[in-house]
């Protein structure tokens, strides 16, 4: 059957044109800065023939040998178009530039089209400058909260971080900055990302079958790259918020060749309460803040060879610390990750990208009470390598991909330790797991006919489970619990697996296509929680001999069409994703209980699935810009050791989710934005009865996430000042007065968070109201809200 898919795959036959034919190739950069540019289109005149530059700026396209006009365009620059006589392949480097004034037509022509041409289904690609006009919570830009807003993306919870794609859970989101793959995305317990904007170039999710180059996980890609930094001059910007300010840095190496750029932020959260605790009160020294750092270098070695080196680290500290009780908690975690990159170019149609990763996360829980202390950690670290090689064939007609991944990790699940006074209590030996993942994977984008595209790859994947390792296994009344001992590299487990990805489209007349895609994914790593929304507390564990790989598969079909010279998008896209092999914690387990033990001794393994349809419009230039999404969904999962075997809906199940996002340019120097969101509520488990026993009051509990909260929605608006771009200079040679654009901008955003104040539930409890010996006792859920109206300001600016 694999042999048969590989023939169907990949056995194509490679269009020979009679005429003969030349290679143009090079990169494309902005004229201004230097930054490359991706997603540029490169066409010809009175040819069927193009490219687009990839995420390092480079293109590369055959044409007929002669005379032949070739034009560029990339979104926000203006159009550079040359005529030559072309005899012999060729190598033209294009800078484009930032036009004088800003025209609809130059917005969008780089992505004229692309929804409906492209072959990608579930893709999306968002410019930072786009998701900066969005109104920010308390004041941050944010482009998780962003993409949230969505057809197919939920969030966690309210102003959560935690993003579920087409009813996947958080752990099933492949997130990479600049290729280095991300734990923890999120700071504050999840109500800010770790993405700097002042940092981040553009963002891509792919929510859709992901192409066979990436791996590892089952529901979506989210790919942020940061800024490059100037190569032309040295610059700083910044912004200064109500809970946070931010500032970054870049500049040339060496003018044309290299740039850096070092960007910082850091909240003062702690700072606001040391000023509203006085230091009498017994909660003098708790507070919260967070941390993060950006950087990045290149350097162009020579024509066909660039280097960049890429680095992120970010920390939360929260404390609590109560003096009157002597009691103290404290939970930093943190997060890291890094990259160096190679790319080169061998001849004109083989480009190579080399790329060495590390990643880290790190969470503690600390807690000390009188004389008891205890420490709870966990983490992850990876290091890794990759190579990927782009080749584009003579005739146009593909694009084939193929390389090689490589991942070394080390879980460290739980590791639990205590102590009082000098004695050291014995919580068993916290137990380190290391793992090999590998993946090798080809794929090739074929224009079969003009209107017939096809993207069909192949993943092949492997993950191996290595000692040193001890298994708990567990016995019964008739059998004693014992021990397996692994020594250093012995084999715990292996698995591997085959992961055919497909995607096609087929373009119709009126600016309309229909597209198809099936993936098949395998996942080696899981998050087993215990609460109702994303925590660092939550315990990154990786497939045993015990836990087996997550498998995944999604169908989808879909309809694009624009109107009006690509003005409006439209999309309906329908799909179906199985899901096996998924991990919840057993009932009443907690991490702790794995002293002596193993984590998945603790978990419950099960299947799910999610299927719905999602709707999507947008005015993509003008005045008024914005977009509609909305999604009809379904998931639900089911644990032969959960809920009786019986099937339940997923914590995060929602049938209706709705966002409205628009912005309005008054003019330019004012701009109004809003976005509205509306979603079916969360599921939970609450108490479906009551008793009392010996005085105590007890719960009997209904059916797992048998209770649904009320509806999410909320209104969030706000409004942008910007400063004059222009001043008046003398010119000293005429006299007269000219306009010569400033060097120092700024602007202030005011935005408002939940405009009306809408309560929404960010969990129910129970609790008990009355004296049950006076016959007045009532058991009553409560409601716990966590954000009314939230005004903010930010100055931002830029030299």
């Amino acid at each position: 059957m694999y042999r048969q898919l590989l023939v169907i795959l990949f056995i194509f036959p490679f269009v020979i044109s009679a005429q003969e034919k030349i290679t143009i190739s090079g990169s494309i950069t902005n004229f201004e800065d230097g930054e490359t540019v991706i997603g540029a289109k490169v066409t010809f005149r009175g040819l069927s023939v193009g490219a687009v530059s990839n995420s390092y700026g480079f293109y590369s396209v055959s044409v007929p040998r002669g005379a032949q006009t070739m034009e560029v365009v990339a979104t926000g620059l203006e159009k550079q178009t040359i005529t030559a006589n072309f005899q012999r392949d060729t190598t033209i480097h294009f800078e484009l530039k930032t036009p004088a004034t800003q025209i609809d037509e130059l917005i969008v022509s780089a992505k004229q089209s692309e929804n409906v041409k492209s072959a990608n289904m579930g893709q999306i690609e968002l410019q930072i400058e786009e998701i900066k006009k969005l109104p920010a919570f308390m004041g941050e830009v944010d482009l998780i909260k962003a993409i949230q807003l969505l057809p197919g993306v939920s969030s966690a919870s309210e102003g959560g971080q935690g993003f579920y794609v087409r009813g996947g859970g958080p752990d099933q989101n492949l997130v990479l900055l600049d290729e280095a793959i991300v734990y923890n995305a999120s700071h504050l317990f999840g109500f800010f990302s770790v993405f700097n904007p002042d940092a981040v170039k553009n963002v891509n999710l792919i929510k859709g079958g992901m192409p066979a180059n990436y791996g590892g996980r089952l529901s979506s890609v989210l790919e942020v790259n940061m800024v490059e930094g100037n190569k032309k001059q040295f610059g700083v910007k910044g912004g200064l918020g109500v809970i946070s300010s931010r500032l970054a840095v870049e500049g040339p190496i060496k003018k044309d060749r290299g740039s850096f750029m070092i960007s910082g932020r850091r909240t003062y959260i702690d700072l606001l309460m040391k000023a509203f605790i006085p230091k009498s009160s017994s909660f003098y020294g708790s507070g919260y803040y967070f941390y993060d750092l950006n950087f990045k270098a290149n350097y162009k070695l020579s024509e066909k060879d660039h280097i960049y080196l890429s680095g992120y680290f970010g920390k939360d500290e929260f404390k609590y610390d109560n003096r009157k009780d002597n009691f103290m908690v404290s939970m930093p975690w943190q997060n890291g990750a890094a990259s160096l990159r190679w790319t080169h170019l061998f001849g004109r149609k083989l480009f190579m990208n080399v790329a060495a990763t590390f990643s880290h996360y790190n969470f503690s829980f600390i807690s000390e009470q009188d004389e008891l202390q205890l420490k709870l950690t966990s983490g992850i670290n990876d290091v890794g390598g990759k190579v990927d090689f782009s080749y584009f064939p003579g005739n146009n007609r593909h694009t084939i991909k193929f390389g090689a991944q490589y991942t070394y990790h080390v879980f460290t699940p739980t590791s639990v330790s205590a102590e009082q006074d000098t004695t050291v209590f014995d919580t068993g030996k916290g137990q380190s797991l290391y793992s090999h993942e590998t993946g090798l994977y080809v794929l090739d984008e074929w224009d079969i006919t003009e209107n017939f595209r096809l993207n069909a790859g192949l993943r092949y994947s492997t993950f191996t489970h290595t000692g040193r390792f001890t298994r708990y296994v567990k016995g019964d009344i008739s059998t004693p619990d014992s021990t397996i001992e692994y020594g250093r590299g012995d084999v715990v487990s292996f698995y591997q697996g085959l992961e055919p990805r497909i995607s096609m489209r087929y373009l119709l007349p009126d600016n309309s296509s229909i597209k198809a895609g099936f993936a098949y994914n395998y996942q080696y790593i899981h998050l087993a929680s215990i609460s109702a929304v994303s925590l660092p507390t939550d315990i990154w564990y990786p497939t045993t001999d015990i836990a087996r790989p997550q498998k995944g598969w999604q169908a989808a079909i879909g309809y694009f069409r624009n109107f009006a010279d690509d003005m409006f998008e439209s999309s309906v896209e329908l799909y179906y994703k199985g899901m096996n092999n998924l991990v919840e914690f057993k009932e009443g387990a907690l991490p702790t209980d794995n002293v002596n033990d193993n984590t998945d001794n603790l978990l419950a393994f099960g299947r799910g699935w999610s299927y719905g349809v999602e709707l999507f419009f947008k005015k993509t230039r003008g005045k008024f810009t914005g977009w509609v999404g909305y999604t009809w969904a379904k998931t639900e999962r089911k644990f032969e050791a959960l809920n009786e075997g019986k099937v339940f809906p997923a914590k995060y199940d929602r049938r209706h989710d709705l966002s409205v996002v628009g912005n309005y340019d008054i003019n330019k120097r004012w701009s109004l934005g809003a976005a509205f969101v509306y979603a079916t509520g969360n599921t939970l488990t609450l108490p479906n009865a009551w008793y009392m026993h010996n005085q105590d009051l007890l719960f009997q509990y209904g059916a797992r996430n048998s209770t649904r909260m009320a509806p999410y929605h909320r209104l969030d608006l706000s409004v942008t000042w910007y400063d004059k771009e222009f001043k008046e200079k003398l010119d000293p040679a005429t006299g007269e007065k000219v306009a010569v654009k400033k060097r120092f901008r700024s602007n202030w955003v005011l935005s408002v968070y939940n405009v009306y104040s809408r309560a929404n539930p960010y969990f129910l409890y129970v609790d008990g109201d009355g004296n049950f010996m006076d016959g007045d006792f009532q058991i009553k859920v409560k409601q716990v809200s966590l954000f009314p109206i939230i005004p903010s300001i930010t100055w931002n600016f830029e030299f």
